[in-house]
């Protein structure tokens, strides 16, 4: 889409907003444009497949046109609730016998809110965010990523596996390195939020269903102070902008040299407490480059092209940012732990 199309997309958008009339016209409104599956969302989430000339002013462009929106749509939301449900018109017929009493509504799961956020943030830096299948092979979720059968890396992640056919359900969101790579070739860069499976011994600290968000990068000359730049921008983004960003060497298989990433204490700001344990870091996520094995089963010349990987615990980042001490609470469908949020 270009920029023209774009602007013309605002322009329909707003013409409609004005012309609703009651509140479900204007939630199917927001839907429509601002939605997870909404034409304004799926234009953010091609930017990166955008020429790297236009992929910002296109970025920048898409971004403002959904502060718009989500503007106008705010100001005609608190116009019609002013308007007040009170109001009848003559014709109107009104069940006085209906009880005032409201059903109860849902709310977002933490886990779903930081995962939103991170994807505001990744789009707006051109990066396309995917999905991937849950139910993976065993060549994609270790072979393909360096980790052989033969690979002691493979008891440190319990694993359902699924019988006949070598299925298991995947243990983390990085099959999708490779299963991109082998789609869209090179230069990428992409996140894949997304549901992963262990068989772990449940308590408040591990669960056998959690939530990551895989990032990635490849293009020439890619090194560590790329990796280090883009995820400083998500820590200030997500914890405020005096928040500071180290990397402690950490072995990973499908990625070398492999770090750890760590970020100062959001509550105590470095200097030391009981969410960090009083050494003034939060551990957030580990990363690397790309081992080459990985590039070459991607499809992608190792020689030619570089890159980064990166991989966030958005359930331990909701844990982290909410204070939530028991792990088992994200899917215990409760509404009562839903609603603090």
């Amino acid at each position: 889409m270009s920029q023209e199309q774009l602007q013309q997309l605002k322009t329909r958008a707003l013409d409609e907003i004005k012309k609703v009339s009651d509140q479900n016209q204007l939630q199917n409104l927001e839907i429509k444009y601002l939605g997870r599956k909404g034409e304004l969302t799926k234009i953010l989430r091609t930017v990166g497949e955008l020429p790297e000339a236009e992929r910002g002013k296109m970025g920048d462009l898409a971004n403002q046109v959904k502060q718009v929106l989500a503007s106008e749509i705010g100001r005609v939301k608190k116009s019609l609730s002013e308007k007040g449900a009170g109001a009848v018109e003559e014709n109107e017929w009104i069940d006085v016998t209906a009880s005032k009493v409201k059903d109860g509504f849902g709310h977002l799961n933490p886990v779903s809110k930081i995962q939103y956020e991170l994807e505001d943030i990744f789009s707006s830096m051109g990066f396309m965010v995917l999905d991937g299948p849950e139910l993976e092979s065993e060549y994609y979720n270790f072979e393909a990523l360096n980790i052989p059968s033969w690979h002691p890396a493979r008891e440190m992640q319990d694993t359902f596996y699924v019988e006949g056919d070598g299925l298991l359900m995947r243990t983390h969101t990085s099959p999708m390195q490779v299963r991109t790579m082998e789609k869209y070739g090179a230069p990428l860069r992409a996140i894949v939020p997304g549901r992963c499976f262990r068989n772990e011994a449940t308590d408040a600290r591990h669960e056998h269903t959690f939530y990551q968000l895989e990032g990635f990068m490849v293009d020439k000359n890619i090194s560590m102070a790329n990796l280090k730049a883009v995820l400083e921008v998500v820590a200030k983004k997500l914890y405020g902008p005096e928040t500071h960003l180290r990397l402690r060497p950490k072995y990973y298989p499908f990625v070398e040299p492999g770090v750890n990433g760590e970020v100062t204490c959001f509550l105590c700001k470095g200097k030391g407490c009981r969410l960090c344990k009083n050494i003034g870091w939060l551990e957030i996520f580990g990363a690397g480059l790309i081992h080459p094995n990985v590039l070459k089963a991607g499809g992608i010349n190792p020689e030619k092209w570089s890159g980064f990987a990166f991989g966030f615990g958005l359930t331990r980042l909701a844990m982290l940012k909410y204070g939530i001490d028991d792990i088992r609470l994200f899917c215990s469908g409760d509404i009562r732990f839903l609603n603090q949020f």
